[in-house]
């Protein structure tokens, strides 16, 4: 039998390389809207950042996203994904 190769993705928040399926994507589309992509399929320009709370709340603290993407910051997208991370860690635990 041959070994799948996994993917890995780098986090752009802690510069981690992990498989793509602890990861959480971010799709970032042409008109400048950024939406939360969890099948990964979500057409625009992917990044990626660990599915965690306290990786969410760093990035929020300094605006790493959108300092990242050079657009203004949305701050209401940080509240969201904070939410939703949240919400997947609450499935996962229990």
């Amino acid at each position: 039998m041959r070994n799948k190769k996994i993917p890995l993705r780098k986090c752009i928040i802690t510069g981690e390389r992990l498989p793509k399926g602890e990861l959480l994507r971010i799709a970032y589309s042409k008109d400048g809207a950024l939406t939360i992509d969890p099948t990964g399929k979500a057409p625009g320009r992917g990044f990626y950042i660990v599915k965690s709370v306290e990786t969410c709340e760093k990035a929020k603290k300094k605006n790493a996203i959108f300092h990242q993407l050079k657009m203004p910051e949305q701050e209401s997208f940080y509240d969201e994904l904070i939410a939703y991370v949240k919400s997947l860690e609450e499935t996962t635990n229990g």
